[in-house]
């Protein structure tokens, strides 16, 4: 390979929740790891790999300028995520107005909730949800109506039309989250469903905010087709968000983008975000956008994408082999594992909190998947090199399932 994926990358004292944060915050941060054992960080969603090397240069090629005083931003940047965009997922016909920073794709979000709803409104979400659409929606008064994925004969997570035919009408809702590729079940949806729920959003006059931020991490064999490309009417309806923070692992430079082509819809979510005085670019994530969005970035991602297969693959197939009771359905992108453990946990007798804190205890350092509505789930991040992947499930089998 061109870039390096098997170093373990060392992140104690660099500020890195995933592992000077753990302990900190009881109920939202894991619990540091038990005496003789280090972290393997595999619950929050950022990598353990470094970024692209084209970012780095990039960002420090702006930094050995002295002066980070207000700035424009170049046609140089609009035309890097409309290079992006069309050769990544096809899109046509983009122009640099159609593109709007955003302080992170929640603050997007909340842009656009503020924007087409008030405070006690109603908003569809499909569960089981990453947990940060709960926050951001519940926090700004907004109410969620959860349509329910459901897992097909195969175990392949699916959207449930009626249901959302249901509850929009049932609760007057016209805005609705939409999450392409799915957090946190890693489905990779068809043209077809997209088109599927775009027309029940259509007949429901339901104006819809598409989270894309996964789309470049979508695994071998699979293809993200972004929610405005299924038709005129779906290009017109849908507020979608993207960012170079996940592929890259930015998350700590602050930074993603909305694609709106509708005129009303644009300026009313940019007249929203603008009213904080706050969604404004950071100079050094605009470079960091640049480095990424090159070929080099391409080269990069088209190489992160066959070790997070990799990763995948190993990781479902040995729980599949080894852990009666734990049962998953194989994602198709992201980097996140959603494991159900009912059975498991019914079969021993044991709490959710128990086997949990056993994971935690042996330094395996997995997310406690139940505040995205699942009762009896994990979630596991396994953007990491195969060695500490590796490491990880022989202490889960040592210590934790005891195969």
């Amino acid at each position: 390979m061109e870039f390096d994926f098997t170093t373990v990358m060392d992140r104690h004292g660099k500020d890195a929740l995933a592992v000077d944060g753990l302990g900190t915050a009881p109920g939202f941060i894991p619990d540091a790891p038990g005496k003789g054992f280090d972290a393997i960080p595999m619950w929050v969603a950022d990598m353990n790999f470094p970024t692209v090397p084209a970012a780095v240069r990039s960002i420090m090629e702006r930094a050995q300028h002295p002066a980070f005083g207000y700035y424009g931003v170049p046609q140089e940047y609009y035309d890097a995520i409309i290079g992006w965009q069309k050769e990544r997922n096809g899109v046509q016909n983009m122009t640099a107005e159609n593109i709007g920073y955003e302080n992170g794709v929640l603050g997007g979000v909340v842009s656009a909730l503020r924007a087409f709803t008030v405070a006690g409104d109603n908003v569809l979400l499909h569960s089981p949800t990453y947990i940060g659409f709960t926050k951001c929606i519940e926090d700004n008064g907004r109410k969620i109506i959860l349509s329910d994925l459901k897992q097909d004969e195969k175990g392949i997570w699916r959207m449930d039309y009626e249901d959302m035919d249901r509850k929009l009408k049932q609760n007057h809702i016209h805005l609705a989250l939409f999450c392409s590729p799915h957090n946190p079940t890693g489905r990779v949806w068809e043209r077809a469903e997209i088109e599927q729920a775009m027309e029940v959003y259509r007949q429901n006059d339901c104006i819809v905010i598409s989270d894309e931020i996964w789309s470049d991490l979508t695994l071998e064999g699979y293809q993200h087709i972004p929610t405005q490309s299924v038709s005129e009417d779906a290009r017109n309806r849908t507020i979608a968000f993207y960012a170079p923070s996940k592929t890259f692992n930015l998350a700590g430079l602050i930074g993603s983008y909305h694609i709106i082509y509708d005129a009303l819809l644009r300026d009313r979510v940019n007249r929203s975000g603008e009213a904080t005085h706050y969604n404004s670019m950071n100079v050094l994530s605009m470079h960091a956008l640049l480095g990424c969005y090159s070929d080099e970035g391409k080269r990069w991602t088209d190489e992160l994408r066959k070790v997070l297969s990799e990763n995948m693959e190993y990781a479902v197939g040995h729980i599949q082999k080894y852990y009666h009771g734990i049962s998953l359905a194989r994602p198709q992108g992201t980097y996140m594992l959603y494991l159900d453990c009912e059975a498991y946990c019914r079969e021993q007798n044991m709490a959710m909190d128990e086997l949990i804190r056993k994971g935690w205890d042996v330094g395996v350092i997995w997310q406690d998947g139940r505040p995205f509505h699942r009762p009896y789930a994990i979630r596991m991040n396994l953007a990491s090199p195969a060695s500490r992947i590796e490491e990880a499930f022989r202490r889960l089998d040592q210590y934790v399932f005891k195969i």
